[in-house]
């Protein structure tokens, strides 16, 4: 294998959620791929749209010039009309003409993973042409894919696969954005602490300690006496930073002790990516 040690992980986690997606898009027939899925504005087509469009760039394809409509009320910034691109030059495509794309694509970016040697700290163009590294890309695809793997299996009411590779990578993602949820938009009491105990097929316990100038670090060590403590299913701290859904609606999935302004306002801002 030419693909650094360092970046195996993402191409198997890549791997197995893109061949779960082609598994569940292959037998559907045309009225099923518009099927409204939690990911807001989109359907089963427009996210299966998204992940052929991400890898085709990943593959270095020109994006397509596309003007998008006006009432598209879902996109609001730069980011999202950047997205949407993808996706929209693909809404009026068939059921055979959307899987025959995907399977190309598919094999296509298994050769270039194949053949990748580069250095995982070698500048690639990431979204909105911005520069990151390869390393950085490719654990954002494993965990974007994981995302979208999971929108289509709640649209379609195939569960599953919610401890496959990508969803460490997943956790391990949404973790690094925790201490800015609880110390800057929670704002969170300086030398505090916030425990998350999270159960289920992925199980972890987690501490953001604040210190005394106001930034949050994450520790595995728990804390005793904490400010706050919440503890939820995997599932549901997926859906709530990925914005696939609101604290009110999951309240019954959601224990909190401590004070509760903090753990409102850490909920309230809980969502880190959609």
């Amino acid at each position: 294998m030419s693909l650094h040690p360092t970046l195996q992980p993402y191409a198997d986690a890549w791997t197995h959620s893109v061949e779960a997606i082609s598994e569940l898009v292959q037998p559907l027939v045309e009225g099923e791929w518009n099927r409204r899925t939690p990911c807001p504005g989109w359907s089963v087509r427009d996210i299966v749209s998204h992940v052929i469009g991400m890898d085709c760039e990943a593959l270095g394809d020109p994006r397509p010039i596309h003007a998008l409509p006006r009432d598209l009320f879902h996109v609001t910034n730069e980011h999202q009309r950047y997205m949407e691109m993808q996706v929209d030059v693909r809404r009026h495509h068939t059921a055979p003409e959307m899987t025959s794309e995907l399977e190309y694509t598919v094999i296509r970016r298994n050769r270039q993973l194949r053949n990748e040697s580069r250095d995982p700290g070698t500048k690639v163009r990431g979204p909105l042409g911005a520069e990151i590294t390869l390393e950085e890309s490719m654990r954002y695809r494993a965990f974007d894919i994981w995302v979208h793997e999971q929108d289509l299996r709640a649209a379609l009411g195939r569960p599953g696969d919610l401890d496959s590779p990508g969803a460490y990578v997943a956790r391990d993602h949404l973790l690094d954005a925790l201490p800015e949820v609880v110390a800057v938009r929670a704002d969170a009491p300086r030398s505090s602490a916030i425990v998350f105990d999270v159960h289920g097929p992925v199980e972890f316990l987690r501490t953001i300690r604040v210190d005394i100038q106001g930034r949050g670090t994450l520790e595995t060590a728990p804390a005793l006496g904490p400010a706050a403590a919440l503890s939820l299913d995997w599932e549901t701290y997926v859906r709530l930073a990925c914005g696939r859904t609101t604290p009110e609606a999951v309240a019954d999935r959601v224990k909190t002790e401590g004070d509760p302004e903090l753990t409102a306002a850490i909920l309230r801002n809980f969502t880190v990516t959609q």
